[in-house]
């Protein structure tokens, strides 16, 4: 008889297809990122998955199964970190996509959904004054719950002035939840965030792929500018600077020019000018001084 402590364990077909998929995929792409989803909504997921299903894969995996899967990658760099990251609700993306690109992908693809009791809104929520369209009824103890001061016009709900029902930082009750969906207003925003990655042997953490895209552009344009003032004091040649060395010079030669009163057509008017004012300053002070000419 075959003693069941010491039968093979024999897993679904589900889990040995994922199991398989974890061994395969981590070869096939460049980068591996850990996305938490436990807060993702599945339509939002849907949507990624959908709009970026030729370069990115996307997986809501097991946990255990696919840390056994990893524990068969020894030659994968960073694999063992990334599996100790394998808690709760989780997603991995297989991608040849640098990590730094994706979350900006992400950031990008941000929706805003329905409110369900107990989130937190991170924008003011207002609800606008005019017409709803709504039958009045019972949900009018949803506005006045709200403090949304309303009327009835033409057999419809009209909210009198523009309310605002929340504010950053406030927890939605379920009964606002509940009337902002009746209204077609949708506050949550939701979006998907890489928490981990691995690319080209480097590890990186949250934090490290967070980039404020529009900073990033102003540090490149001061980044920019510096160096074409600095290659104009040292006078060095590229293309983007010599328009301006040229410049320079060409100043610098009409300076020299006019001091040493080189009379050329472009010296001319302004060494005259230069004369003239040097004999009304003379003129003047030989004035003050009691002399008039004769």
């Amino acid at each position: 008889m075959t003693d069941n402590k010491h039968a093979r364990t024999t897993y679904p077909k589900g889990k040995q297809e994922l199991y398989q998929k974890m061994i395969e995929l981590p070869k096939s792409y460049n980068v591996i990122a850990l996305s938490k989803v436990n807060k993702v909504r599945a339509a939002q997921l849907m949507m990624i998955r959908k709009k970026f299903h030729k370069d990115i894969i996307i997986k809501v995996i097991k946990n255990r199964v696919t840390q056994r899967a990893f524990e068969k990658l020894s030659d994968v760099h960073g694999i063992e970190k990334l599996s100790s990251q394998l808690e709760g609700q989780c997603a991995l993306m297989f991608t040849n996509i640098s990590p730094f690109k994706l979350n900006l992908i992400f950031a990008q693809n941000k929706v805003f959904l329905p409110a369900k009791g107990g989130d937190v809104t991170r924008i003011e929520i207002m609800i606008a004054s005019g017409d709803t369209g709504i039958t009045p009824g019972p949900v009018l103890s949803e506005f006045k719950e709200a403090i949304v001061p309303t009327k009835i016009d033409q057999g419809t709900i009209w909210v009198s002035k523009d309310t605002v029902v929340a504010k950053p930082g406030d927890v939605i009750s379920t009964k606002l939840a509940s009337l902002l969906s009746k209204l077609n207003i949708k506050p949550i925003e939701a979006g998907i965030v890489v928490n981990y990655a691995l690319s080209d042997k480097l590890v990186f953490e949250e934090n490290d792929l967070r980039i404020d895209l529009n900073e990033f552009k102003n540090e490149l344009g001061r980044a920019h500018n510096e160096s074409i003032a600095l290659a104009i004091e040292s006078s060095y040649f590229t293309k983007e600077s010599i328009g301006y060395l040229l410049s320079k010079a060409s100043r610098n030669a009409q300076t020299l020019a006019i001091e040493s009163n080189i009379l050329t057509n472009e010296t001319a008017g302004l060494i005259i000018s230069k004369s003239v004012m040097k004999a009304n300053s003379l003129a003047a002070q030989l004035k003050s001084k009691g002399y008039t000419p004769s």
